[in-house]
């Protein structure tokens, strides 16, 4: 069915089969979401010729395969993404308007796939995309998750989770191949035996459970090349599945605990892990995935060829931070255990096919197994970890004797645990940090002690996003204009040329077209907001953006406390000079993270007083919008005035909410963190807003001690006014117990941490003078415009296209498909 030419007549009629196929229904009488599987299925029958055709081009030309580890893959609505991508849109949109049907209420029965939860899971999905458009072979490896992290309630201002049974009504896009299934063990133990014929000890492990994972494909639409890669998200099956005799055996418990060990490890993302149960469950998942995709890459590899110690010619392993860094010592078990290589030479394989990826400084992120746990569960790949650690703690000693303080800061195993980010630099053959400034804090500070013994390792690549998605997707009225100022559509697969558009910064006329269309995109947000807040927001007032994981480092609470502090000014002065804001905040907090939940509390406390106090006037407005996705996230980036990146200096590794909101016009409001000072560094400090603490302060600061926020608190009134209100029952209904874990954590910090560990006090008056700042310039239409559009056309340098090169260029070597 592959045509160069949209049959615009056989698409319809294909839609109107499958609904009678799939649902025995004729159109007048199918439902929103049967329209949307028809059509997605229809859409399928010409993906899956470009998918054949592609895996075909493989084959013939055998290129070298990148295996994208990760734990997350934050895809977001693939319909709409993938028209796009196949340059199909407007024809399908036609052809369904014909029929009588909306496109955009169709996508809109399409759940948002829950594989991933942040910006670790979005990049995984842009460099998925990036790939296919660029024509390079690869595969993105992960976990079928049943139920994502959870889906978002807001009930009584906290946050509830709820399963996010995206998988409810099928995915009409993957594919299931059981043909490839993988048997992953755990536990038991490791038995030796000597094989006289071969000189060789064997490590056969016994009394192991084990499950069956099952491959599900899910295509990655290239954009306009016919290529579509993989993702392939595994699903667990018991392997002694009920059994009919079982019942008269007695092995009934036995049956149901090897369905329940398959179900438990797909079951969620990121399991509470503040119990051992939720770690152990963590470990499982991590190897269970690990292992299997290597397990089917060393299996494709051995397909077309015979010499295993040349494996890493044909295929690179990228960890995408520290959960699959358990591939190191799985691919050596399965070259030494299963391939019948020595220990030199799996080494030698396994370290020039992994690369690993660090994407944060946060300590608790650069994950730590107890020994216990990681013995029991793994028992043979911790028999390798073992040996890895004895061999690289000599290979310290050699290079610093005497130094058992380098040993104690760079062991794999120390401490009664095993340090996976330190096994992943010790094999890996690159280690890269995602902006600038991450990557010179992991040399300098984080792993310090790594780059002085092994400096060629350390590399930088800056983080970036798809601009089809984020774009021409999310905001198809300034994509328009774009292609229509800038005489080519191809801006979507090179994103440099947006530079173009700086000639039309200071016209009149350009300056006006482009307001317009963030009007626009502000009364379709406000429009989403009424429906599905019940609170009405002005679309001419600043949309004032906040969405991100909800962490204590990304500082939510400093927006919340400054939002406290303008609505005293307010009430105080009700006749000030005030331009009209609506703060708009989306976040998913850990379950487990109490701190963090607390602050999704307190932003719609103070919503609910603020939005309902007739007094101000409607001048100043909160919304905290209920389950941030993807889907929404596309809508809010396009209709953001103003976007919020006030993580502390140091701690976000690079962000790529920035590049979103500066793709589609919106101004940065931030700290010098992360990506933030290279977005700075393409448009100019008068194009952004920054205020804060350095990185080098901060740091300072952590070393050396001196910070003393009660003394913030104690001289400066307005900060003391807005603190005592978080225990005197304003924003809590009179109580005063609700938030003083926050009051405390400011003033006093939890027993044996620093108070205000994240500096919000330090950096508040700072953060409210560039707030006035962005209000004077607001005021000035003409400038606001200016900023605005100097940051759409400064984005080229931000696009996951430009990342995936680098990585292509400096790390991977991969061959371009076609």
């Amino acid at each position: 069915m592959k045509t160069e030419r949209f049959d615009k007549k056989l698409f319809k009629q294909e839609v109107l089969n499958n609904l009678k196929t799939q649902f025995r229904v004729e159109l007048n009488n199918a439902s929103q979401q049967q329209i949307y599987q028809a059509v997605a299925y229809a859409l399928k029958e010409w993906i899956i010729e470009d998918w054949m055709d592609t895996q075909k081009t493989y084959e013939e030309k055998d290129p070298k395969i990148l295996y994208y580890m990760s734990m997350e893959f934050l895809m977001g609505r693939a319909l709409g993404n993938n028209l796009i991508n196949m340059s199909m849109y407007g024809e399908v949109k036609e052809a369904l308007d014909e029929l009588g049907v909306d496109l955009n209420a169709v996508e809109d029965q399409e759940p948002d796939p829950a594989l991933g939860n942040g910006g670790l899971g979005r990049l995984a999905a842009c460099f998925l995309d990036s790939l296919a458009t660029l024509g390079y072979a690869a595969y993105g490896c992960g976990i079928r998750y049943q139920y994502g992290m959870f889906k978002q309630k807001i009930k009584d201002g906290y946050q509830i989770e709820v399963p996010d049974e995206w998988l409810k009504n099928g995915n009409p896009f993957e594919l299931k191949r059981p043909e490839y299934a993988k048997e992953v063990r755990f536990g038991g133990n490791i038995r030796t035996e000597y094989d006289e014929a071969t000189g060789r000890t064997n490590f056969i492990q016994e009394n192991y459970q084990s499950v069956m994972a099952v491959p599900f494909d899910y295509p990655i639409v290239g954009y306009g090349n016919h290529i579509v890669n993989t993702l392939r998200i595994w699903d667990a099956e018991a392997i002694t599945d009920f059994q009919l005799d079982s019942f008269d055996k007695g092995e009934y418990d036995k049956a149901v605990e090897q369905k329940n060990l398959a179900k438990n490890i797909v079951e969620v993302l990121y399991p509470n892990d503040n119990h051992y149960e939720g770690k152990e469950l963590r470990l499982k998942q991590q190897y269970f995935f690990v292992s299997a995709s290597l397990q089917a890459a060393v299996a494709k590899y051995k397909k077309n060829h015979d010499d295993i110690t040349k494996l890493y010619e044909k295929m690179t392993i990228q960890m995408n931070d520290t959960h699959p860094t358990v591939s190191v010592a799985e691919l050596m078990r399965i070259l030494m255990d299963e391939e019948g290589l020595g220990w030199d030479e799996a080494w030698e394989v396994t370290t020039k096919t992994c690369a690993y990826t660090n994407h944060t400084i946060m300590a608790e992120a650069l994950e730590k197994w107890p020994i216990d746990l990681f013995s029991k569960l793994l028992p043979r790949v911790y028999q390798i970890v073992e040996e890895i650690d004895r061999r690289f703690v000599n290979k310290i000693r050699e290079m610093y004797p005497g130094n058992e303080e380098k040993v104690k800061k760079m062991a794999i195993l120390w401490d009664g645990q095993v340090r996976m980010a330190h096994m992943a630099i010790a094999a890996g053959y690159s280690v890269n940090g995602v902006a600038k400034l991450h990557t010179e804090i992991l040399k300098n500070q984080e792993l310090k002690d790594f780059y002085q013994m092994m400096p060629e390792k350390f590399n930088n690549k800056t983080n970036g996003i798809t601009q089809r998605r984020f774009l021409m997707h999310g905001n198809p009225l300034l994509a328009d204009w774009v292609t229509k100022k800038l005489g080519t559509d191809t801006w979507a697969t090179d994103l440099s040329l947006m530079s173009g558009l700086k000639k039309y910064v200071d016209d009149p006329k350009a300056q006006r077209e482009f307001m317009d269309i963030k009007l626009q995109n502000k009364k379709r947000l406000a429009k989403y907001i009424l429906e599905h807040n019940g609170v009405e927001v002005d679309p001419t007032s600043i949309f004032d953006v906040q969405v991100k994981r909800l962490h204590e480092y990304k500082r939510q609470l400093m927006n919340i406390l400054h939002v406290m502090y303008l609505y005293n000014q307010l009430k105080k002065n009700p006749n000030m000079k005030f331009y009209p804001r609506t703060f708009i905040f989306g976040a998913k907090a850990a379950a487990g993270y109490l701190r963090a939940k607390q602050t999704i509390k307190l932003i719609n406390s103070v919503a609910d007083k603020v939005n309902n106090d007739a007094s101000i006037k409607g001048k100043l407005k909160v919304v905290f919008i209920e389950d941030y996705r993807v889907s929404n996230a596309e809508w809010i980036f396009a209709a953001a005035d103003v976007s919020e990146q006030i993580s502390t200096a140091s701690k976000e590794a690079s962000g790529t909410g920035n590049m979103k909101f500066m793709l589609n016009g919106a101004p940065t409001l931030g700290t010098m963190d992360g990506a933030n000072v290279e977005i700075v560094d393409e448009v100019g400090a008068e194009n952004a807003f920054i205020f804060g603490m350095s990185s080098e302060e901060v740091i300072n600061y952590e070393n050396n001690g001196g910070y003393h926020p009660y003394e913030i608190y104690q001289n400066d009134k307005d900060i003391h006014e807005v603190l005592d209100q978080l225990v005197d029952g304003t924003y809590a209904n009179g109580d005063p117990e609700l938030y003083k874990d926050l009051y405390q954590s400011l003033l006093f910090g939890d027993t044996g941490s620093q108070a205000d560990m994240y500096f919000i006090l330090k950096d508040f008056r700072s953060y409210a003078e560039a707030q006035k700042k962005v209000e004077e310039a607001y005021r000035d239409t003409k400038g606001w415009a200016k900023m605005a559009m100097t940051n759409t056309a400064g984005c080229g340098k931000f696009s996951s296209d430009r990342t995936i090169q680098e990585y292509v260029d400096d790390i991977w070597h991969l061959d371009k498909i076609r």
